[in-house]
């Protein structure tokens, strides 16, 4: 939220400066998060001075020029100047040494001290343009005889600079969400830190009596509606509104349409209470506030059509819908240029009947923002009025009838037993009873009685937030400063030993792992759009299986992600349209399904590479990765970990693949990956392949509990190689293979290598050549040529009884 500087000091008299205003903001719970300097004119005309041109004489050297002396104030300064109409005794703009103009928005223009035609010159005398004050250039300003000299220009020409303070305002803050509500936060402050009596300077204004009104007011849903006030002004003129009104709007960010909705949208910022403007033409004699009929149509303002639920809160003549009540009003109920007559409405609508609204049209308006979070029930009078008379000043007309009200429930206070030794050790500081009943009342809390041990106190309405005693304890701690809480010399810290694997140490050095890898976390929404799993999901993620939100914000955001697999492909097309196509992704999180009512919540690692690993220089061509980078990555992870003895199987049920392998140790599945199809990669416009990999979190940590460390000394004896080249089938993978060799191998067999494919030529049709590298070692005494012959041809005789594969000559 955006709050002026210059505003917020029309109701608060204070001299702090808004960097010192910003930190009292922050400590007291509104986080100013940036402030903008605003200047009316660029540069704010400092080290402009008026001036008195004292002597006037004509340059010995040049025509058209004048040397002057002229009166600064405290001292006087000799300056040529070239423009017709000076003359001695005249009040003029001078522009001293030193300073800087702005004739051109920022083209910075300098002063200083020259030699022009021999003579010296120290300051410039000013036209208006080159003050950035106007645009005439026919000669100097000249000023009134009465102008004081040495008067600072920003003060004569009554320049307001401002400050515009971003406050992240907290959900719960809805009291602050008016300039008023902020000035009231940093009057609390002020006066008990600075032991100052200072008051807010509220707008005046009066009841608005008139002839007796033809209007009434229904409140047909009194759950949603629990007060309704309007006032109608005849004979308006629709014009654009005055320039300190559109100033005031424009500072905190707001584009100005015209007087009547001007004055609407500033009360708002100003008192924090939405309003509503309708032409008084549409409204008739009758205003009903009821629930809408379900499935009618209504055309809000912005032209569109909308279907209603039924649930929507409605203000309507009886017959017509003219307004979504909080949110959004109708197409021809609003103010227009031709509009005579203004019936101006403040309601207090129930919270969560705006928020349904709101977000079932997915319209969200300042009015609903407000209205969503609760607003002040005791201003809904006070903002008609102060909007009424601001729209007779600014507009004209006058009162067709007094103010009508239709109320059902008062507001109700709501009182609070509060404990100040409880206060105390929550907020881990001692603050005394006097100082606890100063901030209280700062904060316009009522303390209706006092014993031993408690105090009961009411809280103000517009604090909708303060219902608890704990509640009470951080307004306290605010007001009282949250850094003056002590840091205690000594902590006592209770550690736990948990047996077992630390899952928030094993996620720290797979991050770290990964990151050593070259890769960058990413963090993604886990809400995603349904047509992912409808168009891409197949056996693996079904849209059925998907966890809808009962209301979702729109239909990107509809469903809970059933894979990282989209939320990586986002990232990688938004880097890709940026001109960043070597990517290396991980991300750690959730996926969810729902299996006939069953929710499932599982935690995943998630890994994407696209383009090239290794940028391209004068010893690396640019080599795009592949599947045996990702299949390398993979296994180094798990070796990482001590998982040595994977097994890789194909994955035949995850459609999104073009090569997809699942991951498996000792009968766990850890996870897959493979190679992204062609037709989902072209979906988010990635032209190099995409390799996406899934580890499975909870399997993952378990897998490592199997894992036992052992310690031994580096073998004694030499390793023996031997080669076999095979004649396979297609469709028989190197893992095939491994994994025959392995079961026949046992000890003796410690590693298996593929080392030569061919496919081609010379070979038959549905064939390919493997060589493969046989790894053979006792660690205890030296193999023998025979046993190692005897392994062989068991190797040779399983793989060919298995897998189909002829040893080629």
């Amino acid at each position: 939220m955006k709050v002026s500087y210059n505003w917020l000091k029309n109701y608060l008299a204070i001299n702090e400066s808004p960097e010192i205003l910003s930190t009292i903001l922050t400590d007291i719970g509104l986080e100013v998060e940036g402030i903008e300097k605003i200047e009316a004119i660029q540069g704010g005309l400092s080290g402009v001075v008026i001036g008195e041109v004292l002597t006037c004489e004509k340059h010995p050297d040049a025509d058209k020029l004048k040397v002057t002396t002229v009166n600064l104030g405290e001292e006087i300064a000799q300056i040529v100047c070239g423009a017709p109409n000076v003359a001695a005794g005249q009040k003029v703009v001078v522009a001293t040494v030193g300073c800087t103009l702005y004739p051109q928005p920022n083209e910075p223009f300098k002063i200083k001290a020259a030699k022009i035609r021999g003579v010296e010159s120290f300051g410039m005398l000013c036209a208006e343009d080159e003050l950035g004050l106007g645009k005439s250039h026919d000669g100097i300003m000249v000023l009134p005889s009465d102008t004081i000299v040495g008067t600072p220009a920003a003060s004569y020409f009554q320049l307001e600079d401002d400050a515009v303070f971003e406050i992240g305002l907290t959900p719960n803050r809805a009291d602050a969400m008016g300039i008023i509500g902020v000035a009231r936060e940093v009057k609390a402050y002020l006066n008990f830190h600075n032991n100052l009596n200072l008051t807010l300077n509220w707008p005046e204004t009066k009841k608005l009596e008139g002839p007796k009104s033809e209007i009434s007011i229904e409140i047909k849903a009194p759950e949603a509606c629990t007060a309704y006030a309007g006032i109608r002004i005849d004979n308006v003129t629709i014009s654009p509104s005055p320039e300190w009104l559109q100033n005031r709007l424009r500072s905190v960010g707001l584009t100005p349409i015209n007087n009547v909705v001007d004055v609407t949208n500033f009360v708002m910022r100003e008192l924090g209470t939405p309003l509503h403007a309708f032409d008084g033409e549409v409204i008739g004699n009758k205003v009903v506030v009821q629930l809408a009929e379900k499935d009618s149509l209504f055309t809000s303002l912005d032209g569109v059509e909308r279907k209603l639920l039924g649930t929507e809160l409605m203000i309507t003549d009886g017959k017509n819908n003219l307004c979504i009540a909080g949110v959004f009003g109708g197409l021809n109920s609003g103010v227009s240029n031709g509009t005579k007559s203004v019936f101006l409405e403040s309601a207090r609508f129930d919270a969560v009947a705006v928020r349904k609204a709101a977000k079932a049209h997915g319209l969200h308006t300042d009015a609903s923002f407000r209205f969503e979070r609760g607003v002040d029930p005791e201003l809904t009078h006070f903002a008609l009025r102060r909007a009424a008379q601001l729209i007779l000043d600014i507009a004209g007309g006058n009162l067709a009838f007094s103010e009508i009200y239709n109320e059902i429930q008062a507001p109700v206070k709501r009182t609070v037993i509060i404990r100040p030794e409880k206060i105390r050790r929550i907020n881990g500081i001692q603050i005394s009873d006097e100082a606890l009943e100063k901030i209280l009342i700062e904060l316009d809390f009522e303390i209706n009685q006092k014993t031993n041990n408690s105090w009961e106190i009411t809280s103000p309405n517009y604090r909708v937030d303060v219902t608890r005693e704990v509640d009470v304890a951080e307004e306290i701690l605010r007001i009282y400063g949250f850094n003056k809480v002590p840091i205690p010399a000594k902590w006592n810290i209770n550690v736990s030993i948990e047996k077992g694997v630390d899952e928030n140490a094993l996620r720290r050095e797979l991050a770290a792992f990964l990151v050593g890898k070259g890769a960058n976390e990413v963090m993604n929404n886990s809400l995603t759009k349904v047509s992912y799993a409808e168009k891409f999901g197949g056996e693996s993620i079904k849209a059925e299986n998907a966890v809808q939100l009962l209301n979702p914000l729109s239909q990107d955001l509809s469903v809970m992600r059933q894979s990282l697999l989209f939320g990586l492909l986002e990232n990688a097309q938004y880097n890709r349209n940026r001109q960043r196509q070597d990517l290396n992704f991980f991300e750690f999180g959730k996926v969810y399904n729902n299996f006939r009512g069953e929710y499932v919540e599982t935690e995943q690692i998630g890994i994407l590479l696209t383009g090239a690993l290794v940028q391209e220089n004068w010893s690396n061509t640019k080599d795009l990765s592949n599947f045996f980078d990702l299949k390398g990555l993979m296994i180094s992870i798990l070796n990482r970990f001590g998982i040595k003895d994977q097994m890789f199987e194909t994955a035949s049920d995850f459609s999104f693949f073009n090569t997809g392998v699942e991951l498996t140790f000792q009968k766990i599945k850890l996870g897959y990956f493979g190679l992204i199809s062609k037709d989902l990669a072209a979906h988010f416009d990635l032209k190099n392949d995409v390799l996406f990999g899934v580890i499975d979190w909870k399997n993952l940590v378990e897998a490592i509990k199997r894992v036992k460390i052992k310690y031994a000394e580096l073998p004694k004896t030499f390793v023996n190689r031997r080669d076999f080249s095979l004649l396979v089938d297609k469709n028989i993978s190197y893992a095939d293979l491994e994994k025959v060799a392995k079961n026949v191998g046992k000890k003796m067999l410690v590693n298996v290598g593929l080392f030569d494919v061919y496919e081609g030529k010379n070979l038959e049709a549905n064939k390919k050549s493997y060589a493969l590298s046989f790894y053979l070692q006792n660690e205890e005494r030296t193999l023998t040529e025979s046993e190692i012959d005897d392994m062989m041809l068991k190797i040779r005789t399983a793989l060919e009884k298995e897998c189909n594969a002829q040893l080629r000559g």
